[in-house]
């Protein structure tokens, strides 16, 4: 979760935070009750995103059994990242 106060108006600090997960719908209503809070939304990929991502990932994997599809080795994946 993600964090940014209003300082002067114009200037804004963040301030990240983990919290545990059965104090976090308290805590989330506890801070966005302030009026120089500014809460992100980051709640990460949407049920419906998950599911496309799994589909085209099911799709592509299929091309590839069917030689339709050229992977590429493992280790020059992680050198990308």
């Amino acid at each position: 979760m993600r964090l940014v106060t209003e300082l002067n108006n114009r200037e804004m600090k963040q301030v990240v935070l983990n919290i545990k997960e059965d104090k976090y719908r308290f805590f989330m209503e506890l801070v966005k009750s302030f009026d120089f809070v500014q809460v992100e939304k980051n709640e990460g990929d949407s049920k419906e995103e998950i599911v496309a991502n799994l589909k085209q990932s099911f799709k592509e994997l299929k091309l590839y059994k069917e030689g339709k599809l050229e992977g590429i080795p493992a280790k020059e994946l992680l050198d990308e990242l």
